[in-house]
């Protein structure tokens, strides 16, 4: 006779609570925590296992299993041909999150009051099929949107003077714009093109030459990355801006390619600008040099300083005490390039193993960015709990969507559990709705309530082992993740930089990777300059077309940033 496990599970799962002998029930419990463990231990061992064949039929030219995602309408854990839960499972916390938000419409506004009239023309009724008695009576307006794209080819006939005095010929110039035989147009199109249609190059150019733009391969690729100077100094002096605009940043990363080789673009922005640099690696120090980036550091990169601070956090990055002692002799108040203190490190500790001497450098550069006086320093980072981001700034704070993820990505089998995971994931969201009420009117006494009930909540115990660890180590969060309570202006999660690095992905979908630095360059500095354009409320294409004209009616970017946070600064004090 074949056992029915889940019915079985179930029925444990409903007659738990009226089990009156309390030893039993905890042995269930036990017993029900053992079966999680063991469940999750084999779907890593499927997955590993998956892992495995597929590298296997690849080193023989074959193909492995495709990571297709479950559809939106799928259930959340979906099922192969195996019957083992497919590892897409849907981790989105939206709904919880939104749950109050659900069934309110959105007001709309009509289309039309939007678009801008070119031209009228009336349409008129064939008078021969009208009866005799038929009488005006006005016009109905329709809009219709239409687009023509025309070519503006110009021969530009510049005047000649020669000068026999001076020996010297005089050649009048063509309008800012039209230099190297293309117009402002057709460079500001390419730039949209490629920065905002995603569009691939190749696309471009058959995207030109079906409008009879006579131009190659190569024009394209210049036009996109050659020559951008005014573009690479507004992206630098609206980052500038950017970093000073608000008390907090916010911080992510995500994949890059550059000729073949794995790189890492870092996105850093706030509700004002969105920027992005592209290194080699993600570590501490990269995310660091990124920090103090920008035209009023001088490009001076990083610097490096033995003093106080860099020895408390030598202590935090678990350097030997041994060593720290020794260190002592090198304590000042000096600052180093990285040179000079690569030749500090190397006459006095000669043997210094790889990982120490990041540790060092990472602590003697983190004391000299909070000690710098020239630049702007980030008073609060908000970002995922990576550890490349920790330390950086006086304060860290947490996302709760990432958070919130680990609750979505536990998969228990026993309907008991499964209960407790969506009771818990429900209290969890709803807490979070009122941190959101919190910051639209904050007080001391909320603020207070508050801590207390993230201390009850989070030191709940529900008798499902791996969903109390993960609870657990929420609760030893807290600080990062309450720091809205005493910073109201700080999200509660950081899509804003998730949307960004998004942006980049899909680049990537397109364009697999950059082969040269102009390329990476370009690639960072019209990302920034698209999405802090979308976020300032100005048409792209408007302002490329005004600064390769240089005629500059948009003001700079980083002067729209400041002005933009000193009348958010503004509304919030008063």
């Amino acid at each position: 006779m074949s056992i029915d496990r889940k019915e079985i599970f179930e029925k444990l799962s409903k007659e738990l609570e009226k089990f009156p002998d309390k030893a039993v029930k905890e042995t269930i419990l036990f017993l029900f925590n053992i079966i999680e463990e063991d469940a999750q231990i084999i779907q890593e061992q499927k997955e590993e296992i998956q892992r495995l064949r597929d590298e296997n039929n690849r080193l023989k030219g074959e193909q492995g299993k495709p990571n297709i995602r479950p559809g939106r309408k799928s259930q959340e854990v979906s099922k192969d041909k195996q019957g083992s839960k497919n590892n897409n499972k849907d981790i989105s916390s939206e709904k919880e999150r939104n749950k109050d938000k659900q069934g309110k419409g959105n007001k709309r506004g009509t289309k039309n009051d939007k678009i801008k009239i070119d031209r009228t023309e009336v349409c008129e009724v064939d008078k021969s099929i009208l009866p005799p008695d038929a009488k005006f009576k006005g016009c109905e307006t329709v809009t219709v949107q239409d687009l023509i794209i025309i070519t503006d080819n110009v021969l530009f006939q510049k005047e000649v003077y020669h000068s026999k005095s001076e020996s010297k010929t005089y050649i009048a110039k063509v309008p800012e714009g039209y230099e190297g035989g293309y117009g402002p147009h057709i460079k500001a199109l390419a730039l949209i093109l490629k920065n905002v249609c995603n569009m691939s190059e190749p696309k471009i150019l058959e995207f030109f030459h079906n409008y009879k733009i006579i131009i190659s391969d190569g024009t394209v690729s210049n036009m996109l990355i050659k020559k951008k100077e005014i573009f690479h100094e507004e992206k630098d002096e609206l980052y500038a801006a950017g970093l000073i605009s608000t008390i907090y940043q916010q911080i992510d990363d995500t994949s890059a390619r550059v000729n073949g080789e794995n790189y890492f673009t870092q996105i850093i922005c706030n509700p004002y600008y969105t920027a992005y640099f592209t290194f080699e690696n993600k570590n501490r120090l990269t995310v660091l040099e990124i920090l103090r980036t920008g035209k009023e550091n001088g490009g001076k990169g990083l610097q490096y300083t033995f003093n106080d601070e860099a020895f408390e956090l030598l202590k935090q990055l678990r350097v030997g005490k041994k060593l720290i002692n020794e260190l002592t002799e090198l304590k000042s108040d000096r600052h180093f390039n990285k040179k000079e203190i690569e030749d500090l490190l190397s006459q006095h500790f000669p043997s210094l193993k790889e990982r120490t001497k990041t540790r060092i450098l990472e602590a003697a550069a983190i004391a000299s960015y909070h000690k710098e006086e020239d630049y702007s320093v980030i008073k609060i980072l908000l970002c995922d709990d990576a550890p490349q981001f920790k330390l950086l700034t006086k304060y860290l704070a947490l996302c709760w969507i990432h958070d919130g993820r680990h609750y979505k990505k536990l998969s228990p089998v026993v309907p008991w559990n499964v209960e407790k995971l969506e009771t818990f994931i429900d209290r969890y969201w709803e807490y979070y709705r009122k941190l959101l009420a919190y910051k639209e009117v904050p007080s001391e006494d909320l603020a207070e309530s508050l801590s207390a009930e993230f201390d009850s909540l989070f030191s709940t115990k529900t008798g499902y082992d791996i969903l109390d660890e993960r609870i657990a180590k929420t609760k030893s969060k807290k600080e990062n993740l309450l720091l809205v309570l005493k910073y109201p202006e700080l999200p509660l999660h950081n899509n804003e930089s998730e949307l960004g690095a998004r942006q980049q992905a899909r680049k990537r979908d397109v364009s697999l990777h950059t082969m040269v630095t102009d390329g990476t360059r370009a690639n960072d500095t019209f990302l920034t300059l698209v999405q802090t354009c979308n976020k300032l409320g100005i048409n792209c294409y408007d302002y490329f077309i005004d600064r390769i004209k240089r005629l500059y009616k948009i003001p700079p970017l980083s002067n729209i940033i400041a002005e933009k946070s000193r009348e958010s600064s503004i509304s919030i004090t008063t």
